[in-house]
């Protein structure tokens, strides 16, 4: 079974940052560690998370996409999985992932949904529906693929290490939807129901929250362009999913004259990921 490392980034939601934790804790199949990224709170949350038992780390640069990317940079484990600090993961959702990373190797991440905890409660589940749905709706025709979704993701570690060195990390972009575009330029990303997440309605927030995501969304998409541009994105992964599926060439063998296979390159693992660390690049959280 892989041991799985849970990365949080924090910037002053100390309450909220306690609850995640606790039901970090009462997991079935608890995780092999717990970062909380501190991204410069000026509340409890380091405090909480040391009384959790939780690993700290600080990221002075602001911002959800390098508080998250130096997460990644410090877990250990083989899979990382990633939520947001108003979250509550349902009590399975580690086993979840752990299961679904050790029975589908050929997968290099996995998204779960997510259902709204507070706000009326006859708006939960309709406006998470709205939500998500628009979020594929947009993403999926896109990127060619399903997206990750930032509050219930998992990947393999050695997935981050072949990427890290080109992701965004401004913040004004979302780090979800820039590791969608990088990690399933090669990778398969799969969705996963059974990882359940209970997540805050904050998104709907009065004001102009909502507005500030979009916008935000929109300048993530654009930053990729014009390389990522669906029309070309989507020929350059079928022409690669093509290459992959041509047949070996044949030789004769030696002395017999019977046909071999020619032997396959070794490729990295991974969907073809170079996952050794870029050379000579700090951790960010050491910045």
């Amino acid at each position: 079974m892989p041991r799985t490392s849970v990365v949080i980034p924090v910037k002053d939601d100390d309450t909220e940052l306690a609850r995640c934790l606790r039901a970090l804790a009462q997991q079935t199949r608890p995780a092999d560690e717990v970062i909380v990224v501190d991204n410069g709170s000026t509340d409890a949350s380091a405090g909480v998370a040391r009384a959790f038992g939780a690993r700290l780390i600080r990221c002075e640069t602001p911002g959800i996409p390098a508080a998250s990317a130096a997460g990644y940079d410090a877990a250990a484990g083989d899979v990382i999985l990633r939520l947001d600090a108003d979250c509550v993961p349902d009590a399975s959702w580690t086993g979840a992932m752990a299961d679904a990373f050790a029975s589908r190797p050929d997968v290099s991440a996995f998204t779960g949904g997510a259902r709204f905890i507070d706000g009326p409660r006859a708006l939960r589940a309709p406006l998470a529906t709205l939500y998500l749905g628009a979020y594929a709706a947009v993403m999926v025709p896109t990127l060619g693929h399903l997206p990750l979704f930032g509050s219930n993701l998992g990947m393999r570690r050695e997935a981050w290490l072949g990427i890290r060195s080109r992701v965004h990390l401004d913040a004004a972009l979302h780090d979800d939807m820039d590791l969608s575009f990088h990690l399933g330029e090669r990778g398969r990303i799969r969705h996963l129901p059974a990882a359940r997440m209970g997540m805050s309605m904050r998104p709907f927030a009065p004001g102009r929250a909502f507005g500030r995501r979009a916008a935000r969304g929109l300048r993530t998409v654009l930053v990729h362009f014009p390389r990522d541009f669906p029309p070309v994105r989507w020929t350059r992964r079928a022409l690669r999913r093509m290459g992959a599926s041509r047949p070996l060439p044949q030789r004769p063998g030696p002395q017999t004259g019977h046909v071999a296979s020619v032997p396959p390159r070794r490729r990295p693992r991974d969907g073809g990921y170079d996952t050794r660390p870029s050379p000579g690049r700090e951790t960010r959280s050491q910045r």
